[in-house]
């Protein structure tokens, strides 16, 4: 067998070499679409009142991701309104809890968008103490999650849905959960281990 020459070797060395940076250009690249398919905009204001209200900040993230978006301007069929699309009487409900004094054209600035669908959804995880199941009461509503808890065909225990009834409301909870998921994955935040599925 013949002995392979220095030329060969130092081909060998480049495509090896060549191979390796077009893997770390394509992982890179593959990141940037990610990362632009699951933007962080508006991310002080996030990751601040995910921070207040003790959220996972990819939960947050992709609440709002699924509710508008990202558009601040987002105004949704029953009237919902903002980033994270609160209805005007639940956003005059949170404001008698807070103290403050908005008209419910303030859910189009951000900040008190955000806030307030922080503030909501950290109530929601107090009161149900698992992520689903919260979820399922920022889009259906606290009082439906409560009469559905009532039903052994969807809670076993009366506190954690096991099965939500309203395909949309189902539908909603899964696909915020997985947006979740891929913001822990592509910005490597932290997944905080809580009593939810």
């Amino acid at each position: 067998m013949k002995k392979p020459t220095k030329n060969y070797v130092k081909l060998l060395l480049a495509l090896l070499i060549l191979s390796i940076v077009l893997v770390i250009i394509v992982v890179n690249s593959v990141s940037l679409v990610l990362q632009t398919v699951y933007p962080k905009e508006y991310s002080d204001i996030i990751e601040s009142y995910a921070e207040e209200y003790g959220i996972e900040k990819a939960l947050l993230y992709a609440l709002v991701e699924c509710e508008s978006g990202f558009d601040k301007n987002a105004v949704s069929s029953v009237g919902a309104k903002g980033l994270t699309q609160i209805t005007p009487e639940t956003f005059k409900w949170l404001q008698t809890k807070t103290g403050e004094s908005y008209t419910e054209d303030a859910l189009f600035e951000p900040a008190v968008s955000v806030k307030y669908g922080a503030f909501f959804l950290g109530l929601l995880l107090e009161e149900f103490g698992d992520t689903k199941t919260a979820l399922a009461a920022y889009h259906a509503g606290r009082g439906q999650v409560n009469e559905w808890l009532e039903n052994p065909e969807y809670s076993k225990d009366s506190k954690k849905l096991d099965k939500i009834p309203f395909e949309d409301t189902s539908q909603y909870a899964e696909k915020v959960m997985k947006v979740k998921d891929r913001y822990c994955k592509i910005y490597k935040m932290e997944v905080e281990q809580n009593a939810d599925s």
